[in-house]
């Protein structure tokens, strides 16, 4: 199957990268994406989000001639759709990405192209994307009403990568694709294959769909466990670090870290799909997320009670005198996305109930996303100005840096890199 020119909708920290390693492999892609600005800095040879050598691929890509940006859908022969699936009001799944992507593709469709949706989606969302698209062009038969004999195929692949090693995990990872025939998912296969070197695993678009939700909510319903750990040993006076370490010599135990709650796009997210779609039967799925969307309000609490214990030690200040640094933002180490970070979360409310100075320090971004409030400075700034200092994510710029502080700030570590 040939694939002479491929289009990736949504150019963000999955697109981008997928239409960088397709265009690596000297196949002609067109990247689609609505921000105009990501758009000029793409075709300048230059990238607007933080991932280890994308730039240099981006760069060549662009250079060679084989990967352009625009924001209008031009004709392909495969379309991939990796726009950002939200939830809205009560954990509701918002496709409303997914189906302005769908409908703006719709025109420049012919019979014979391959249309695949990577967001990450509620189960059901594929099926839904494709009659988005069958009522747009009544003129092309699709895989829900044709079947294998359709004009357009139509599967689901959900990425599963890890950022800061998007690139790598891209090619190397194992593909789960889930066509919504036998013949959407061997065309499917052979686009993957233009790249991944793990192995394409053919099922059906709902388990596919399925797939995806099952591993963010399994990772999660386990962040949860140590999440309430730490809450448990924090009210026992037990160092969670250490205990952690120690039931881990168990050969089959494998305890993860807490941290201020779970962040992301997809763990913060998805396990609510599952929920949103099977509620009486998701109850562990539901609690989990409820511990893990909790845990910033404790955090929260251990911030009031640091700075009424300076108070108390420092009867001479007011809380307007007292300066609180943040340490973190993003909603993982070592990388700029703030996309459903609790750090953020917990540094906001931080700035809302402190009378004082709170003071940010991200090592990933040069400014704060427009509508954010807070004072971003760089951590030796903080560190000589902080009374308080939360470490909120484990960056590797953060490492050790508490013993160059004030013998007298006080240190609230959500991440245990400092426990020691």
């Amino acid at each position: 199957m040939s694939f002479e020119k491929i289009s990736v909708i949504g150019l963000g920290y999955i697109g981008l990268p997928t239409a960088a390693v397709f265009a690596s492999r000297k196949k002609n892609v067109i990247g689609v994406d609505v921000n105009k600005k990501a758009v000029d800095t793409i075709n300048r040879g230059e990238i607007h989000i933080v991932e280890p050598d994308l730039d240099m691929i981006v760069h060549a890509a662009v250079t060679e001639g084989y990967l352009k940006a625009v924001t209008v859908p031009e004709p392909a022969d495969a379309f991939l759709i990796a726009v950002p699936t939200p939830f809205k009001g009560d954990h509701e799944p918002d496709l409303g990405y997914i189906e302005s992507a769908s409908k703006a593709i719709a025109p420049v469709l012919k019979k014979g192209d391959l249309v695949i949706l990577e967001s990450t989606s509620p189960v059901g969302a594929t099926e839904q994307m494709a009659a988005w698209m069958a009522e747009a062009r009544p003129d092309l038969t699709f895989p829900q009403t044709h079947g294998e004999g359709s004009d357009i195929r139509v599967a689901h692949c959900p990425e599963r990568v890890l950022p800061g090693h998007v690139l790598r995990e891209l090619v190397q990872n194992d593909r789960v694709i889930g066509g919504m025939t036998t013949k959407c998912s061997d065309k499917a296969a052979a686009l993957y294959k233009t790249f991944v070197e793990g192995e394409c695993v053919v099922t059906n678009a709902r388990t596919a769909e399925m797939c995806k939700l099952t591993e963010n909510s399994f990772r999660d319903v386990n962040i949860a466990f140590a999440n309430e750990l730490s809450i448990i040993c924090d009210k026992l006076d037990i160092n969670v670090w250490e205990l952690i370490r120690l039931a881990n010599r168990h050969p089959r135990v494998n305890i993860l870290q807490p941290g201020p709650g779970v962040g992301g796009h997809c763990i913060a997210v998805d396990p609510w799909f599952i929920v949103s779609k099977t509620p009486e039967q998701a109850r562990l799925i539901r609690t989990a997320r409820e511990v893990n969307d909790s845990k910033p309000e404790w955090v929260l609490d251990k911030v009031k009670l640091a700075v009424a214990d300076f108070l108390q030690a420092n009867p001479e200040k007011t809380a307007r005198e007292v300066t609180i640094a943040c340490f973190g933002l993003a909603f993982k180490p070592d990388i700029d996305d703030l996309r459903e970070s609790p750090s953020l979360k917990i540094a906001e409310n931080i700035i809302n109930m402190h009378a004082g100075d709170v003071l940010l320090v991200e090592p990933n971004i040069h400014a704060l996303p427009e509508g954010r409030r807070g004072i971003l400075v760089g951590l030796d700034s903080a560190l000589e100005m902080a009374d308080i200092v939360v470490l909120l994510v484990d960056h590797n710029e953060f490492n050790g840096i508490h013993k160059k502080g004030r013998p007298t700030v006080k240190v609230i570590d959500t991440r245990g890199i400092w426990a020691n």
